[in-house]
């Protein structure tokens, strides 16, 4: 586990949704559609910050055939994770009003 991330700002924007709920689990289509980042680039970003020991993932626990829908992934904030995002976030916190890409 190597703690340390390239946070570009794509990531930032990943960060800044999971720590609104730090303990929830969300899924890759709910990241991406909350933070407009496609699956190209999003589930590559989500493997480095699982790699990295930020987050953790997991399949849910559903039938497919059941739910009508395929399983989908799990991602959560670890207690890592959820240290250095206040700390990547709190760094933007440099002038007045929310940045233009979170909002």
């Amino acid at each position: 586990m190597n703690e340390d991330v390239r946070l570009t700002e794509r990531g930032l924007r990943v960060l800044r949704f999971m720590i609104e709920e730090p303990r929830a689990s969300r899924s890759g289509a709910e990241i991406a559609k909350t933070t407009k980042i496609g699956s190209g680039t999003l589930y590559p970003l989500l493997a480095r910050l699982e790699a990295a020991g930020w987050f953790t993932s997991e399949w849910e626990d559903v039938d497919p055939h059941e739910a009508g829908r395929p399983r989908r992934r799990l991602y959560r904030l670890t207690g890592v994770g959820q240290r250095r995002a206040r700390e990547a976030l709190s760094g933007l916190q440099l002038g007045t009003g929310v940045p233009s890409w979170a909002t």
